[in-house]
């Protein structure tokens, strides 16, 4: 059965500090934006927020969804974002079969430059090894979010080279492999490396702009990851229950350990029942006092979901929910701020 997702009141998102005024689904009428200068076209909001950042007036930047009000698993892209689309310089989206509209739109636009987030992430099946130094650092990352958040994922090893469907979903997804990228710090960091690196070449007349844009960017990531770092400090090792992957690398930094009944997050992300042994289980270790944090999906809802989080308010476990896409009037890390702000509170 598919699961509806419960999606928040549209309101018009605050990116980089301006409004959004660029084609995006929820203005299918605006005339197109003006191609007198570099085009950047993202997935969502979320990372049309850190390329503005970036690129501040560098180049012109445009989100196809831009109001939390829509649900990128599910969005069904319009003529009017084929056009937008097709209209960019760069496009940069999440990858992982969590955008796949972009997906399909890419492949009648003809676009010569893409950028897939998910492959800057230390955890990405494809990863061709180009951060290994780095990622020596976060090795024990790599290993939490291989065994924790899809504890299935050796039986399936060999099926990670290969983007399939997953049954119940329309849209293909790298088995075992969390998606959400964008709540991985780390991830971001790689990403906005790579992406000036890319404008470079693409705009050089830019570079400097481009430098000290993702300078600040580095350093609130930087500034991020040193307030999970005093959170891990004082609650490494606690476990966490999720209904779904979403903000599992952010609790991963946090230093929290995956404590989710194996088959119960894939099912409620896949839109699928949970079956009533999965359920009895995850009741059973939410009320089993081990579990020091219940993180939910604000942006979705289904009776398995409201139990879990029934059964944890009822034995005093905390219980903070993430959302997918930036809150409308946020940027993207005052958002993540705010997530830092809800966990550590959690935690106590």
């Amino acid at each position: 059965m598919r699961l509806r997702r419960i999606i928040l009141p549209f309101t018009v998102i605050a990116i980089g500090g301006l409004v959004a005024t660029g084609c995006s689904s929820a203005d299918a009428d605006a005339e197109p934006a003006s191609d007198s200068s570099f085009r950047i076209v993202t997935s969502t909001s979320v990372y049309a927020d850190i390329v503005s950042a970036i690129v501040g007036d560098g180049a012109e930047v445009e989100a196809v969804i831009d109001s939390a009000a829509v649900d990128p698993h599910d969005y069904e892209a319009t003529a009017r974002d084929g056009l937008t689309v097709k209209d960019a310089d760069l496009v940069i989206m999440n990858g992982g079969g969590y955008d796949q509209f972009m997906t399909d739109l890419l492949e009648t636009a003809g676009v010569e430059h893409v950028m897939s987030v998910v492959e800057f992430s230390h955890a990405y099946p494809g990863d061709d090894g180009e951060h290994d130094e780095d990622d020596h650092e976060h090795a024990d990352e790599s290993e939490h979010a291989d065994e924790g958040e899809h504890a299935d994922e050796d039986e399936h090893a060999h099926e990670h080279e290969d983007e399939h469907a997953e049954a119940g979903d329309d849209h293909d997804h790298v088995h075992g492999f969390n998606e959400h990228v964008w709540y991985d710090p780390h991830t971001i960091e790689h990403f906005a490396e790579a992406l000036q690196e890319e404008l470079d070449e693409l705009i050089p007349e830019a570079a400097d702009q481009v430098a000290a844009g993702t300078q600040g960017v580095l350093d609130e990531i930087a500034a991020l990851e040193g307030r999970l770092d005093v959170i891990a400090s004082d609650h490494e090792g606690e476990a966490a229950f999720f209904t779904e992957p979403v903000g599992g690398y952010f609790a991963e930094a946090a230093g929290l350990e995956d404590a989710t009944t194996d088959g119960f997050a894939e099912a409620v992300e896949h839109g699928e029942d949970v079956a009533p042994a999965v359920l009895n289980k995850a009741i059973k270790s939410i009320e089993s006092g081990e579990v020091s944090v219940l993180v939910a999906n604000a942006q979705t809802g289904g009776a398995e979901t409201s139990r879990a989080i029934e059964v944890a308010e009822s034995n005093d476990v905390p219980v903070i929910e993430f959302t997918e896409t930036i809150p409308d009037g946020e940027s993207y890390f005052g958002w993540m701020n705010a997530n830092a702000d809800a966990l550590e509170g959690a935690l106590g």
